[in-house]
């Protein structure tokens, strides 16, 4: 990757780099007040930067998709390239040239962003398409209309049975499961991470009261439109999930930690200090539970065994369970003796997941003790060390996504 990167930025950076040097030899002709001339161009060049990263951030990113975006700005440099050579260049051929350039060029940027525009999946109806700050959001139904689907930036984010109005993936049943099941009585929680809002409603539907905390403000309407959330059934903060943690005056039987960012969870929400102010929110004899990928092969399982020492740096008790899919699944307390007391009602759970979530239920794995280290704010090497394992899980979503 460091080498295709190499080779991608390369020429664009080179030929801003002679930017510079080259607008410094066109229009200084005189010795006398190149510093002027010198700074006005550092101050103009300074103005565009600031003025392009504002617009990226909070312009194109959230309002229009990538393909858009760089379809724009490769015509607004073709434009402004043609207008020199059309206007102010005398020489015919230099003339033709950048016309058969300019509409060669707009050719291909059209038929790019026709095709991304496409909906892309053969078997399957594109009912949402919108941008947002973390990502583009998609929801896609097979034609049969048994199965919809939510994705962010193609990688699949759960799964929903419209007929039944149940998840169809695994974790959503583990996360409320072992909530309920690890601790005494569930009477108020805390969900970072609200996705389609599957986890909450289930715990709201107990009789919890249910703050959650979701990053992506688009999400929230997606999930009221095409997932039933019912977003008046707990308290939603529109946040970080840290900052909530630091501000908040409640106190909690159980913490959801369900929050991702494409194929990787935030690594500012993993390490020894978050879990520690999730520990100080939470009444003594209550969990966290955590959904997270990862794998306990060894050389792939840093992540993994770097979680669960940074979870033992800061809780008695911790418990792991995993089927083997690439979903793990931890389970923390201060409870020095942590274990299911209350058994899963399988009844809940979809009948197309019911065997995965005994069977994820009755696993519990150890991570190694010699992998891994505890995770700090002032150090955590996991995006690093993960790397693969996360390359591998975005190509098997991916791969999955291309065959719908």
């Amino acid at each position: 990757s460091l080498v295709a990167a190499t080779f991608l930025f390369f020429i664009p950076l080179a030929l801003l780099a002679m930017t510079g040097p080259f607008l410094i030899r066109t229009l200084i002709h005189h010795v006398d007040g190149v510093g002027g001339s010198v700074g006005r161009l550092s101050a103009i060049s300074t103005l565009g930067s600031v003025a392009g990263t504002v617009l990226i951030g909070y312009v194109l990113i959230p309002f229009l998709p990538n393909s858009i975006t760089m379809f724009l700005t490769s015509g607004l440099l073709a434009a402004v390239s043609s207008i020199y050579l059309l206007l102010w260049n005398t020489d015919k051929i230099a003339r033709v040239t950048a016309t058969l350039c300019l509409v060669i060029g707009a050719g291909v940027g059209y038929a790019g962003v026709r095709q991304d525009l496409r909906p892309g999946f053969t078997d399957f109806n594109l009912l949402f398409r919108g941008n947002s700050n973390f990502g583009r959001l998609e929801v896609i139904q097979s034609d049969d209309g048994g199965k919809r689907y939510y994705l962010n930036d193609y990688l699949v984010q759960n799964t929903y049975d419209p007929a039944t109005k149940q998840s169809l993936s695994l974790f959503s049943y583990m996360l409320h499961g072992l909530a309920q099941g690890y601790t005494p009585k569930v009477n108020d929680a805390l969900c970072i991470g609200m996705g389609i809002g599957i986890v909450p409603m289930d715990l709201a539907r107990d009789g919890a009261r249910v703050d959650v905390v979701e990053i992506n403000p688009a999400v929230v309407p997606v999930a009221q439109q095409f997932f039933g959330c019912e977003t008046n059934r707990f308290q939603l903060t529109i946040g970080d999930g840290r900052q909530f943690l630091n501000e908040t005056k409640r106190k909690y039987d159980t913490v959801v930690l369900d929050a991702f960012l494409g194929d990787s969870s935030p690594s500012h929400l993993m390490t020894r200090e978050t879990f520690t102010s999730m520990r100080n929110v939470l009444h003594p004899d209550g969990t966290l539970v955590i959904n997270c990928f990862g794998g306990f092969d060894r050389g792939r399982d840093f992540f993994v065994a770097s979680l669960d020492k940074t979870l033992r740096s800061v809780f008695a008790s911790v418990r792991i369970h995993a089927t083997g899919n690439g979903n793990v699944f931890f389970v923390a307390s201060a409870r020095s003796d942590l274990k299911i007391l209350h058994p899963y009602d399988l009844n809940r759970a979809h009948s197309t997941v019911k065997t995965q979530v005994e069977a994820a239920f009755s696993s519990l794995r150890e991570a190694s003790p010699t992998s891994g280290r505890v995770l700090t704010d002032d150090f955590n090497p996991v995006e690093f060390y993960d790397a693969v394992n996360r390359e591998r899980f975005r190509r098997d979503l991916a791969e999955m996504a291309r065959t719908m």
